[in-house]
């Protein structure tokens, strides 16, 4: 009988550390406090100390941690923020929600990363902010977007969503920008069992306009500085993810260890992103490329195997940001490789089995339908001439 290997299965979890949960929850429910309390005091400083930052704010999800990271640093109407179109849309929509307009830029073709070598000429007198979203657990050229931020004046703030634990020369992701912005969404590589998020920042007048921000602006009850909006990390998520902090390092390693499995057994067929070398990827996903992945990723649903597409529009395609006046093969490099991407399963708790019934099942595909391999670092990781030629066939 075949294996059924979901993409994610969020109850493994919980049964694997159900007393730290249970335990965690519990105390919540007994002490009768339930929003800005002690448990959220508690993991905003173990996170701090996690990430080896002065200050960590909570809120109730990434994307508001992306807007409040953004209102922190002045960002408003009629400003832009320059930021890759391959993201998921929660990103751009943090962009947009301050009332700025989102600048895209393409992606290096190895590593699915903003290209920073197309940001300097994307640098207008409006821009504010530059946000590089650290995609898949990777962490994007952190040195040259800090050098490029030192010139110009111009914030990082770091898209860490996907990229909890991950380490660049030995900072972690969201401690090197002004600021960082977390997503604690169920699936992530430290998530809550709902929703929620946090800004990490070194500044402490950047923290002190956070904790207005994220509280109706008020700098006490019922006296409002700013124009702030409600966006707080509950107690019990707070509690639920202090108690898995110290899990991360952990489940981290069995990422690795599972997309190590993966790139061994299907290195001769599938194309990943490379790994810069520069950092600690954490594979918040496993993406491969295939020729025919629309075939492929049929073809898994039908052996038991979850597989998912993140993400097959960019966002500057997407109906939303139309008016922006973007069409196809204003980012060629993103285009390509969004018409080839699929997501593996990929969270701790895989088992081997698992892992290898996925490999096999790849492998199946690709070694009867050869048309769908991709053997050539020229067709991935193509020269901007090559793309453009590239892009109609996807579109």
């Amino acid at each position: 009988m075949d294996l059924n290997v979901p993409f994610g299965d969020m109850k493994l979890r919980y049964q694997a550390i159900r007393s730290d949960i249970d335990e965690a929850v519990q105390r919540v429910l007994s002490s009768g406090y339930f929003i800005l309390g002690p448990e959220l005091d508690k993991f905003e400083k173990a996170f701090a100390e996690f990430l080896g930052v002065n200050y960590v704010v909570g809120c109730a999800s990434g994307t508001e941690a992306i807007y409040l990271a953004l209102a922190a640093s002045g960002v408003g109407r009629g400003d832009e923020v320059i930021v890759v179109a391959h993201t998921a849309v929660p990103t751009i929509s943090a962009i947009s929600m301050t009332g700025a307009e989102p600048v895209f830029v393409d992606i290096d073709p190895t590593s699915y990363l903003i290209d920073v070598s197309k940001v300097e000429a994307k640098i207008t007198a409006r821009t504010k902010a530059i946000v590089p979203v650290h995609l898949y657990g990777q962490i994007a050229d952190m040195e040259a977007l800090l050098k490029l931020s030192r010139q110009k004046g111009i914030p990082i703030i770091e898209d860490v969503a996907q990229a909890t634990g991950a380490v660049y020369r030995l900072r972690q992701a969201g401690s090197m920008g002004e600021f960082g912005a977390f997503s604690f969404y169920p699936s992530k590589n430290l998530g809550a069992f709902g929703d929620g998020g946090a800004v990490s920042t070194n500044s402490k007048e950047g923290y002190e306009k956070l904790l207005k921000l994220r509280n109706y602006g008020q700098s006490k009850r019922y006296y409002h500085d700013d124009i702030g909006i409600n966006s707080r990390l509950d107690e019990i998520q707070s509690a639920i993810l202090s108690a898995q902090l110290s899990y991360v390092v952990e489940w981290n390693k069995r990422r690795r260890e599972i997309a190590r499995l993966y790139s061994q057994g299907l290195r001769d067929l599938v194309i990943v992103p490379k790994e810069s070398g520069k950092s600690s990827h954490v594979y918040h996903l496993y993406v491969i490329q295939s020729n025919d992945r629309d075939g492929l990723q049929k073809y898994l649903a039908e052996k038991g195997v979850g597989a998912l597409i993140h993400y097959p529009v960019p966002a500057h395609l997407q109906k939303a940001y139309s008016y922006r006046g973007y069409k196809r093969g204003d980012l060629p490099v993103t285009e390509l490789i969004t018409g080839r991407i699929l997501s593996l399963p990929m969270f701790p708790e895989l088992t081997d089995e698992q892992v290898v019934h996925v490999i096999k099942e790849v492998r199946n595909y690709h070694l009867q339908n050869p048309a769908a391999q991709l053997q050539s670092d020229s067709a991935v990781y193509p020269t901007a001439s090559s793309v453009s030629n590239s892009v109609s066939t996807i579109w």
